[in-house]
């Protein structure tokens, strides 16, 4: 037997998927194909979980694997299997975030951010860290895997084993990039008060001939991470438009060098001879241009006068 409610959702959903259709937000709707290992429901009431065990309606208690506690009430449960067979359960809560302060800031304590394929990510502290390439790496492990796919016999038992190994290969390889992601994002929320990055067109990127590179980085799952965090642990995160030149700007004095291209490393700025590293360079005018923005919002404040007596002192006139 089939859940009431389970039933009743997908008619909701189908309703939104035409919806997000006739406002050209979405394509026309498909139906699931049979052959695609990718299954999933959804159940919005009556999923508990309890003691390592979650209930399903018309099905019962069943065990699984908790990955954290769950201290809200659910308002809606998804069971899903992935292509290498997996189910997975995943629950909607509900809780409300505490509202903090935000913190005042200073200079020292926004940082900048400059994304890029050599280094994953550069800070305006020159602290870099290494991309870590994990589909280039993997890259060959899965091209054999490929091949033996390839050569299996269509509806065979030995294909669909087959199929099973490519797709653990790409779970293994977006297991990895999700765990680098969050521990490089918690580790900077964790400590800085303000980060500063460049809003990037991801998916134009992604059309040019590095889009293998531009994807395997994940740059736009990285800036997610580190906004949610951001606003969990009570952190500025902005986003600097991506028309602001950081590259081509010298940061001690604002020239903007025009001839810089995309394979200069380093250059010297004509007018103040300050030699920059371009990764750097960018960076730190991320540093600047994030710190304006959050003192233009009033989450920072400038060095000023109030107090001092500004006015220029007279002969006999005393302070």
């Amino acid at each position: 037997e089939v859940d009431s409610q389970s039933l009743q959702q997908a008619l909701a959903d189908l309703k939104r998927a035409f919806i997000n259709f006739f406002e050209k937000r979405a394509r026309y709707p498909r139906f699931k194909r049979r052959k695609d290992t990718r299954q999933s429901f959804r159940i919005p009431q009556r999923v508990k979980v309890e003691d390592g065990r979650v209930y399903i309606p018309k099905i019962g208690w069943i065990k699984i694997r908790q990955s954290q506690p769950i201290d809200c009430s659910t308002k809606s449960a998804t069971f899903k299997c992935d292509a290498c067979g997996n189910w997975f359960v995943c629950l909607v809560t509900e809780f409300e975030l505490p509202e903090g302060e935000a913190p005042k800031v200073r200079l020292e304590d926004v940082a900048g951010g400059d994304v890029g394929l050599n280094t994953f990510l550069t800070l305006s502290n020159e602290t870099e860290i290494d991309n870590p390439r994990f589909s280039r790496k993997a890259s060959r492990k899965l091209r054999r895997t490929q091949r033996r796919l390839s050569r299996r016999k269509e509806g065979s038992r030995n294909r669909a084993k087959a199929k099973v190994e490519v797709a653990k290969v790409h779970q293994d390889i977006a297991n990895k990039r999700s765990h680098f992601i969050h521990t490089l994002s918690f580790n900077l929320v964790r400590n800085y008060l303000a980060l500063s990055f460049e809003s990037l067109a991801t998916c134009g990127l992604a059309k040019t001939k590095l889009a293998r590179s531009v994807l395997d980085a994940a740059w736009g799952m990285f800036f997610r991470a580190c906004e949610y965090k951001g606003r969990w642990h009570n952190r500025h995160v902005v986003f600097v438009g991506q028309f602001f030149p950081s590259t081509k700007r010298c940061s001690e004095c604002g020239y903007i060098n025009e001839a810089l291209t995309l394979s200069d490393r380093e250059w010297d700025c004509p007018v103040c001879d300050a030699h920059h590293n371009r990764d750097v360079n960018a960076a730190r005018n991320l540093q600047l241009e994030g710190f304006r923005i959050l003192v233009a919002a009033g989450h920072a404040e400038t060095l000023n006068a109030c107090g001092a007596d500004v006015r220029p002192r007279t002969p006999g006139r005393p302070r």
